[in-house]
């Protein structure tokens, strides 16, 4: 063999076994399960090469710094944390991180809760960048840009909205408040006529109001009806979750005769129509519901004991219904829907205390004339 071809056989045995080590990196990595991996802001290269030799997922680091060579895009790595999948190869990883996309974490509100369990939840989240512990709600409405007297209950939407870590709380609660702030405008744009809100605000605490009385979706709709048919009335919304609410921490699932007797400003028991604020973030179910409620001649309604209502026209037909349903409630009553079983593994656990019934007035405007 002449030195010339020595040489073409070398040259092009050296370019096979580039090409072999090259496509090697486009064969999936050894990985059974999902991955991640850190980088964080200014990691070099070559350490994230490191890495992924170390975890088994490339072979000889060196070709795929060599790759880079070739494909100079795929070397101005993104921090944040990622997330591999089997099936993904070495070159899958590089695009994946040179893209900056990152790995995302769920975070769920739940339709009902309150401002203080959704700070709660944000706080629970450890990937997020904690802004938020030491503020008060109403510096937390200030730092979104609202006036520091807008009180936060129900102003944010219940959803699940996903982050990438490093992202700060507040950016969550502004997506949930603009998110909200969309939701009401459309379905207030969209409401029945001859409603008894003035304002969108009103609407939302109804809404609210709505939410935790039933969890049940097909009543929402006959809720808000005998709760507007109440207003337009001029009668009492005597519903209990706003008693709850202005009972704040005190309350440890029971009311009693005298809660209901307590002036507070939330206390429909004891004030005429809609309390100052709403009580806790309506879904959009329950704005759809307190905007378009349903005709009826309905003025009263109490829990089944399995999630549902029984609906009454007349007081003397509630009071037969208390007297069916809760004074000889059966052993396994619930004032709420059934949980669903198999839950989403990405929600939030939720535990509902049962609320105690309470003693039924005897006549709803003798209890508006005695205060």
């Amino acid at each position: 063999m002449t030195m010339a071809a020595l040489v073409l056989f070398l040259g092009v045995s050296a370019g096979f076994l580039v090409w072999q080590q090259m496509a090697q990196l486009q064969v999936a990595a050894p990985i059974s399960e999902p991955q991640v991996l850190e980088v964080s802001q200014g990691t070099p290269f070559i350490h994230i090469v490191r890495a992924m030799e170390d975890r088994g997922w490339v072979e000889r680091g060196e070709w795929l710094r060599l790759y880079t060579r070739f494909n100079p895009e795929l070397g101005a790595l993104q921090a944040g944390y990622y997330e591999f999948k089997p099936g993904m190869s070495p070159v899958d990883m590089l695009t994946m991180m040179a893209a900056g996309k990152s790995k995302r974490w769920p975070i769920r509100f739940l339709e009902g809760w309150t401002f203080a369990q959704m700070r709660q939840e944000l706080a629970r989240h450890e990937q997020l960048q904690q802004t938020l512990p030491g503020l008060s709600n109403e510096e937390v409405m200030q730092a979104l840009g609202m006036d520091e007297d807008m009180h936060p209950e129900g102003w944010f939407f219940p959803d699940t909205y996903n982050y990438r870590a490093g992202q700060s709380d507040m950016s969550i609660l502004r997506q949930a408040f603009n998110t909200m702030n969309r939701t009401l405008a459309n379905e207030w744009e969209a409401r029945m006529e001859g409603l008894p809100y003035e304002t969108p605000y009103e609407a939302l605490i109804m809404a609210s109001i709505v939410e935790r009385e039933t969890g049940a979706p097909h009543e929402r709709g006959e809720v808000a009806g005998v709760f507007v048919r109440r207003l337009d009335k001029g009668m009492r919304l005597q519903t209990d979750p706003t008693v709850i609410y202005g009972m704040g921490e005190r309350y440890q699932g029971r009311i009693t005769r005298s809660d209901l007797q307590e002036h507070t400003p939330w206390n429909t028991y004891r004030i005429s129509g809609l309390p100052p604020t709403p009580i806790a973030m309506p879904g959009q179910g329950a704005i759809h519901a307190a905007l378009n409620p349903e005709d009826g001649d309905t003025f009263y309604f109490v829990a089944r004991g399995d999630g549902t209502h029984q609906f009454s026209r007349t007081l003397a037909e509630h009071n037969r219904a208390v007297r069916e349903f809760q004074l000889q409630r059966r052993s396994d009553y619930r004032s709420s829907p059934a949980p669903v079983t198999g839950p989403d593994p990405q929600s939030s656990e939720e535990e509902v205390a049962e609320e105690e019934p309470t003693a039924p007035i005897s006549d709803d405007r003798e209890a508006q004339d005695n205060d």
